[in-house]
């Protein structure tokens, strides 16, 4: 793959990056879309059925088993090189901040540590009623279990549609692309606000913005460089360019 001098250079330079990942790093573990999960037994419902606060409150026993049947298919996949590379990407630069919008919770499982999910992570649970995390392995047989603490429904940790982000994960995504140098837009369709958001920001902040994606998108006339491919192969291709971390060259020093 044809990776420009210059976007080595502006990677090898930089201590500050953040990135941004969408559903397209995901899939390519095999984690289906949100549309994709309308399948089998499924199909019949549209997504704003399932997944709003006022679907829960209908049909809590529904929307519960769809994010439990949802659950599963995450279990069964695994972090794939695009995940990988992004985990040695935060050991490389002394600031990497990593934004999703992935719920699968792959990031943390390749050893990400510094992830701000923007829209939550479905293996995990809180209450509906009183916000309060919760283990959802401590269920009784009811089904959604109830909250330890207050009684209420469990609910998945994740943002349905008419609900807004969270204000403190959004606002420190929002810094890290204002304070990066280096931006990078890894499978998203650039699409979806306020994620959407991020590379503008980091636009304005005049930081280098690089898209990586098989397609283009909204995002891409205005990136200073496209990279066309998924994840799994761009990613670690480019931190094979790279090169060593400075930590690791130059072998001993001082004198024996």
């Amino acid at each position: 793959m044809d990776i420009p001098a210059s976007l080595i250079h502006a990677l090898q330079q930089a201590r500050r990056v953040a990135a941004l990942t969408g559903a397209g790093i995901s899939a390519e573990s095999g984690v289906p879309t949100f549309r994709e999960a309308q399948t089998g037994l499924w199909a019949r419902y549209d997504p704003h059925e399932l997944a709003t606060p006022e679907a829960f409150r209908r049909n809590p026993r529904l929307v519960w088993e769809w994010y439990a049947w949802r659950r599963e298919k995450v279990a069964r996949v695994e972090p794939n090189p695009g995940h990988y590379a992004l985990v040695e990407m935060e050991r490389r630069f002394p600031e990497f901040i990593l934004a999703t919008q992935n719920v699968d919770g792959l990031h943390r499982r390749a050893g990400s540590r510094r992830v701000l999910e923007l829209h939550g992570d479905i293996t995990r649970s809180k209450c509906f009623a009183c916000g309060r995390p919760a283990e959802a392995g401590s269920q009784t047989e009811e089904v959604p279990p109830r909250c330890p603490a207050c009684g209420g429904r469990l609910r998945p940790d994740v943002v349905w549609f008419g609900e807004t982000l969270p204000e403190g994960t959004l606002a420190a995504a929002m810094d890290a692309a204002a304070r990066c140098q280096v931006f990078l837009s890894i499978g998203t369709s650039s699409l979806v606000y306020p994620a959407a958001a991020l590379p503008e920001r980091a636009l304005e902040a005049g930081a280098v913005v690089v898209e990586i994606n098989p397609s283009e998108t909204p995002l891409t006339p205005r990136a200073a460089y496209s990279l066309r491919g998924p994840a799994g192969v761009v990613l670690p291709i480019l931190l094979d360019r790279l090169g060593p971390r400075p930590s690791d060259q130059g072998g001993e020093t001082g004198s024996g």
